[in-house]
Order: C-alpha cells, then sequence, then structure tokens
C-alpha cells in the first residue's frame, strides 16, 4: 500500500503483551490547531502594540494608542506631540513590525531547512548564506562601501554578497546527482567559516573604533537600523517564501521520509532540494540584509512547534511563523528594556533565551526528529 505524502509514518506499535523497558513513551497530546492559530493571531497584533509602547521614554498607554490611530488613520499631530509620535509610529512600531517579518522568516526558512538537509541541527545559516551577507554588510559599515547608495548601502550590500555566497555554495555543492544533504551541510559550514574569516579581518583591520563596534553589533544581530523603508522588501521576500513553501508542504513531508520514499511518492527529491535550496537563500539573505545576523529562531522555533504540532509540514508552517514573530518581537523589546538604555544585540538574548529552552526540549523523552 502507498504511503500518503500527507502524513509522516511512525513507528509500528509492539504486539499486545510484548511490553519492552525500553519503549518509546506514548507521543505527547498535540494542541488542536485552530486553537493554537487562534491565540497566535491575537498574540501577534497584541505584541506589536507592546513593541510600540515600551521603552525607555515613558509614553502611556493612552498615548500610544493615540498615536498609532493617528498613524494608521492619517490622524493631524500638534507640534509638541511631533517628536512622541516619532518615537512611537516612525521608530518602535516599524521595529516591532520588521521584528515579526525576520522572526516568521527565520522560522519557516528553518522547518524548510531541516527537511532539506534531513538534519535536526540545521538552521537558517547552515548553508553559509549568512556569513557571505555579512562580508557586504561589513564592507560597508567599516570602509564605506556603496556609499552613493545612501541608506540602501548595507541592505544593498548584503544581499548581494548573500547571493554570491548562495551561487558559491550551490556551484561547490551540486554533483552529478543534484544536491545531496551531506554536501549541503559540509559546503555550507566550510563555507560559513571561511566567510566568517573574511569578515574577522575586516573588523581588525578597521581603524575606526565606532565602525568596528557597529560591525560587530550586526554580527551579533540587531534590529536598531530598522525603518518602514526596510520593511517592504524583507516583507516581500518572506510572503512570497512562506506562499512557497505552503504550496510544497505535501512534498516536504514526502522528502522528510528520505529520498527512496519521496520518489516512490511521485516526488524528485534532487529538484525540490534545489528549489528550496534556492527559496532558503533568497529569504535568508533577504531577512539577513536588515536584521543582521540573528541565531538560533530558525534552530529553536521549528522544534518547538514540532512538539505541539507534529511533524506534517502543513501544521507545522501554518504556526512556526507566528510563533517566530511573537518570538522575535518580544526578544526585541528586552534587548531595549533589559540595560536602557544601552541597547543588546538582539542574537544575544535569542541565544541566552534558545540553549536552555532547547536542551530542555531535548531532553523530552517524547520528542524525537528524525528518529534523534
Amino acid at each position: 500500500m502507498a504511503t500518503s505524502v500527507d502524513h509522516i509514518p511512525s513507528q509500528p506499535s509492539p504486539p499486545p503483551g510484548s511490553a519492552r523497558p525500553d519503549a518509546a513513551p506514548p507521543p505527547p497530546r498535540r494542541v488542536p490547531l485552530p486553537v493554537l492559530l487562534t491565540g497566535l493571531g491575537l498574540a501577534l497584533p497584541l505584541s506589536l502594540v507592546c513593541g510600540a509602547g515600551l521603552g525607555a521614554s515613558g509614553l502611556s498607554w493612552a498615548e500610544v494608542v493615540r498615536y498609532l490611530w493617528a498613524g494608521l488613520t492619517g490622524g493631524a499631530m500638534g507640534p509638541d506631540e511631533v517628536a512622541a509620535y516619532t518615537i512611537v509610529w516612525e521608530l518602535r512600531l516599524s521595529r516591532a513590525v520588521l521584528a515579526a517579518i525576520v522572526g516568521a522568516g527565520l522560522s519557516a526558512i528553518g522547518v524548510a531547512v531541516q527537511a532539506m538537509v534531513r538534519n535536526a541541527l540545521a538552521d537558517p545559516f547552515v548553508l553559509g548564506i549568512s556569513s557571505g551577507a555579512a562580508v557586504g554588510a561589513n564592507a560597508v559599515l567599516i570602509f564605506g562601501a556603496l556609499g552613493a547608495l545612501g541608506i540602501w548601502a548595507l541592505s544593498t550590500a548584503a544581499f548581494v554578497s548573500a547571493l554570491v555566497a548562495m551561487t558559491l555554495v550551490y556551484a561547490v555543492a551540486r554533483t552529478e546527482r543534484g544536491l545531496t544533504p551531506l554536501r549541503l551541510v559540509l559546503t555550507g559550514t566550510a563555507m560559513y567559516y571561511g566567510f566568517s574569516a573574511v569578515t574577522a579581518f575586516m573588523v581588525f583591520a578597521a581603524e575606526r573604533g565606532e565602525a568596528a563596534r557597529s560591525a560587530m553589533m550586526w554580527l551579533l544581530g540587531s534590529l536598531s537600523g530598522a525603518n518602514w523603508a526596510s520593511v517592504p522588501i524583507a516583507a516581500g521576500a518572506v510572503l512570497l517564501g512562506l506562499g512557497y513553501l505552503a504550496w510544497s508542504a505535501r512534498r516536504l513531508n514526502a522528502l522528510a521520509m528520505g529520498d527512496e520514499t519521496a520518489a516512490a511518492l511521485g516526488v524528485d527529491p534532487g529538484r525540490l532540494r534545489r528549489e528550496l535550496f534556492l527559496v532558503a537563500a533568497a529569504v535568508t539573505g533577504a531577512v539577513v540584509a536588515v536584521s543582521g545576523a540573528i541565531g538560533f529562531v530558525g534552530l529553536m522555533v521549528p522544534h518547538a512547534v514540532r512538539m505541539l504540532v507534529g511533524a506534517d509540514h502543513r501544521r507545522l508552517l501554518a504556526v512556526a511563523p507566528l510563533v517566530g514573530a511573537v518570538l522575535l518581537i518580544w526578544v526585541d523589546i528586552l534587548s531595549r528594556v533589559v540595560l536602557a538604555p544601552t541597547e543588546l544585540p538582539v542574537g544575544v538574548l535569542t541565544a541566552v533565551i534558545g540553549v536552555p529552552c532547547f536542551i530542555l526540549l531535548m531532553r523530552r523523552r517524547t520528542y524525537s526528529f528524525g528518529g534523534i
């Protein structure tokens, strides 16, 4: 009997009366998808409002809500309110929206990359794209490259260098048999260290201390440079990527079972892996270009969501982007208020939060991914 592409097969149950001392515990109860989506659908706009309202300026919530309403409806502001309105609408809300976009993109691509390379430790940065983007970004921050582009210089340089890194990884990893998971991981890891060495040299060679500090902030992940101009490109890339992944969810289910099973189900694993590689690289490049290298979101969120809704990629890709969006909004809020007025790099907090959570997740006997 053919296996459905829609579901991941489970391990066969032992015959009655043949209980084994090392038998796996029963699978955990899943959270109903409508309940989870409803909760996240309410949490996301609430988190955006909190992202616009929380900070060191001391504005009341009534003022925050009024400024947000004025921004949405085009209401007029008095001369004495322009500064506060700018803080809420132009600085904080644009930053919260960008955090949601970045979190959603990294989480969705994390799901795709883990299926693509069939590796539980894979995340969007395993392809070496983020370290490639760092080379272009640091060329702008440290040496002033592409200065003629103004505010677009950083994101343009990061995205172009990410595409160059993608091309190199693809050219090295591709063989006559296509893109195999092992070659992708090994090539991406090697390129990561190579690009990281170039970036470290650039920081070391920087003559201006403030430029080196800005480069380090970008490398650790930061949304401090967020503005409304940077939202459309990142949002467009993430939405297109999410659309493709949602359309390919059934094929991802097949790929997660292994190449032979996928081929038996009518899915070309080589072609699908090439498509996933291009989508993952493009979305990662666009996201990293506006936020820097924010780690651990694309690794931790897919595993946490998999524990809540199971391994079906249709459910995973419906929930993971929302979880990632809400998570990164609150991490960014913490980065601004924990040591205010000093701002912490977002990537530092994602690691501080993610490492213990990931360890606890791995310690759960009821959780597994790909037989691990």
